[in-house]
């Protein structure tokens, strides 16, 4: 090893990983499908024989209840590794496709090939699932894959990092902890595909670094997800589903429901059911059940949150339910806020947190122009009866993924593909979705050797040759 060399492992210690990885990639790529089923196996039958495991380590970070975490971490993982198991084959099998008239005699088709190397960070607010699912993905493909888990959740990026020790050698899957400055040293090698999970605003920076290196990337980012409640809804149907979509994980999902739209005709009514159904759900006696709803992940986060429904008072807005934060354990309450203006910070802010916006509308068409002069949201949920309207929304107002008469559950469906668009991200994961994005669709012609239809064009040129390359311009 030369001088320049120590120097520059000295300055970014993942350099040997990341060559050790780039080496097993080559020969990864050459593997067997049977071996990457195995792998996929590993990961499944490890989550399964250890959810107490993983529910502590959730607990332990943010006093996530349990069944919020085999819903939500656990079984999302489980059945990504078994759908990927019974479907790669059909994933990974070249694919022929049609070959023009001008290229008689040939063949055309897709092969897919593993990108390579692989980057992969996850965040905190689900971060055994967001880590372990593209993780299945980029195997699924062929790759390797260096993972960062969160530093704000560190018992479950511990349990991943022992994890991933057990089944596998690290020049193939190794997780690598660290803080700001270890995104930095990993973002500047130069990275075959980079999944990245997290806010818009650090998207930019990851793709920024990506594009120093001409890396492809999947960014899943989050946003403002809005809802539509239209006067047909089924009133107690929406709430039910909206408490839940919006209140689990104590209102940290990037899908959650971010503000409400309703009805002017049915918004008391919706109201009022809204407070019943979050009374049902986590109060008992009066207080708010608290194994039963998680926390915010740290100080830092409770503050900003605290801070923006302290902004709601301040302009005016009103604080129809909940409202209540206790500090030293990082605890806010299910909160409902109203007559909130455009102007203020709930309504301007991703507020990943438990604070839902109720607004009053009139006019469906003014309800998609507002929203479709915001930022595109990562989703977008509707309730309604009525198929004029449905229509008419997920015609005209883009987003990532739509709900009708549902909030959040499209992420749980392996055959849709899940992801962004513009400022909610760029790229499509889950299921055959997500084999793509870690995949090169490496096209393939192969021809017949001797007379071809494309040799009739070869020089010298005649009259013959620019009259039949004008009928073939035109016509074929």
């Amino acid at each position: 090893m030369n001088t320049a060399e120590r120097t520059q492992i000295e300055t970014n210690p993942f350099i040997e990983l990341f060559e050790s990885q780039k080496i097993k990639s080559q020969k990864l790529r050459a593997g067997s499908i049977k071996g990457r089923k195995a792998k996929l196996k590993l990961i499944k039958n490890w989550v399964t024989n250890n959810n107490d495991k993983i529910i502590k380590a959730l607990y332990d970070d943010f006093k996530k209840p349990e069944v919020e975490v085999l819903l939500s971490e656990i079984q999302p993982v489980v059945a990504a590794a078994r759908h990927a198991i019974s479907n790669l084959h059909r994933w990974a099998r070249p694919k022929s496709v049609p070959t023009p008239l001008t290229l008689f005699g040939a063949t055309s088709s897709i092969h897919y090939e593993s990108k390579g190397v692989c980057l992969i960070i996850a965040p905190w607010n689900y971060p055994f699932n967001l880590l372990l699912l593209p993780l299945i993905e980029a195997i699924a493909a062929g790759n390797t894959a260096i993972l960062k888990p969160s530093e704000l959740t560190p018992y479950t990026a511990q349990l991943v990092d022992d994890m991933m020790l057990e089944l596998f050698d690290e020049n193939e899957v190794k997780v690598v902890q660290g803080e700001v400055k270890t995104s930095q040293q990993l973002l500047s090698l130069s990275f075959d595909h980079i999944f990245f999970t997290g806010s818009p605003a650090v998207g930019k920076i990851v793709m920024e670094a990506a594009a120093k290196n001409l890396t492809s990337v999947t960014l899943e980012l989050g946003g403002k997800s809005p809802v539509i409640i239209d006067e047909t809804a089924n009133i107690k149907d929406a709430a039910e589903k909206l408490v839940w979509g919006k209140f689990m994980n104590c209102g940290q999902t990037c899908i959650a429901p971010d503000y409400v739209y309703v009805h002017s005709s049915i918004f008391d009514r919706f109201e009022s059911e809204l407070k019943k159904q979050l009374t049902k759900e986590y109060y008992k006696e009066g207080s708010i059940n608290k194994n039963d709803f998680a926390r915010i992940v740290n100080e830092r986060h409770f503050t900003r949150v605290t801070s923006i429904l302290e902004d709601v008072v301040e302009v005016g807005g009103k604080i129809s339910f909940g409202g209540t934060a206790v500090a030293g354990e990082n605890l806010i309450e299910p909160t409902i806020v109203t007559d909130v203006p455009e102007s203020s910070r709930v309504m301007q802010e991703e507020i990943f947190g438990p604070i839902l916006p109720l607004i009053k509308y009139d006019s469906i068409e003014g309800v998609i122009d507002a929203i479709s002069n915001k930022p595109k949201p990562l989703a977008l949920y509707c309730f309604s009866k009525s198929k004029k309207n449905t229509a008419k929304i997920i015609k005209e107002v883009s987003a990532g993924g739509v709900c009708i008469n549902e909030s959040v559950l499209h992420f749980t469906n392996h055959d849709l593909p899940f992801g962004g668009v513009n400022n909610s991200g760029i790229g499509k994961s889950h299921g055959y979705h997500g084999f793509i994005a870690f995949s090169n669709e490496k096209s393939v012609l192969k021809q017949r050797i001797g007379i071809t239809s494309i040799k009739f064009f070869y020089p010298p040129y005649n009259n013959v040759i620019t009259k039949l390359t004008r009928f073939v311009a035109k016509y074929l």
